[in-house]
């Protein structure tokens, strides 16, 4: 299958991460700064990692608890929120932006259509199953709600899952706006100037 798109629009980094300490810290970072700024700050995750980002959240002196029940930090499960908008084992384009655009837009309504720092994983859970394609395929339905809403999104990919797929790095390469390697010692990073979208 061919997919055509363009380069990135908004803020779009990714994080080929070694170990799970790596993701976290990058993570929680890019997100624990946004917070301290009053951005909001949505993570789609799977139950280990939403754990574990809890976790680097309050060492960075974050008050989880206090910030999901002002809606300014929302967990989302991975693997429902993917099979929320899967049909027939590939993405579909309209579930998707309604589904996300109205997430997205829901925390931006709640705080003052603030930018939101997103981190997600479901394109990892896809590549982990061995479909590449679809993986591929959401990157570019991110990029593409990015141009109705302001948000600054990062994705993490396991490492050890590309070694039997190493043809289709580049694809997912040319989808971001920023690459962090495998531990890579970024913990912080500041996302590029928004322009404002209708």
């Amino acid at each position: 299958m061919s997919i055509s798109t363009g380069k990135p629009f908004h803020h779009h980094a990714v994080q080929f991460y070694g170990t799970d300490l790596s993701l976290f810290g990058t993570v929680s970072g890019f997100l624990a700064d946004g917070l301290v700024a009053g951005q909001p700050a949505l993570v789609i995750a799977t139950a280990e990692h939403a754990s574990g980002l809890r976790e680097h959240l309050t060492r960075r002196m974050i008050d989880v608890a206090a910030a999901e029940e002002k809606g300014q930090l929302q967990f989302l499960d991975a693997e429902a929120t993917l099979a929320a908008f899967m049909v027939d084992g590939s993405p579909d384009a309209e579930l998707f932006d309604r589904q996300m655009g109205a997430i997205i837009e829901a925390i931006r309504r709640e705080n003052h259509q603030a930018i939101i720092r997103a981190y997600g994983e479901m394109v990892d859970l896809l590549w982990r199953r061995g479909d590449p394609t679809a993986a591929i395929q959401v990157e570019i339905l991110w990029n593409k709600l990015a141009l109705k809403y302001r948000f600054a999104l990062m994705c993490g990919y396991a490492m050890g899952s590309f070694y039997k797929q190493t043809e289709h790095v580049e694809a997912i390469v040319e989808q971001h706006t920023d690459v962090i390697l495998a531990d890579q010692s970024i913990l912080t990073f500041e996302p590029r100037h928004l322009p404002k979208v209708s």
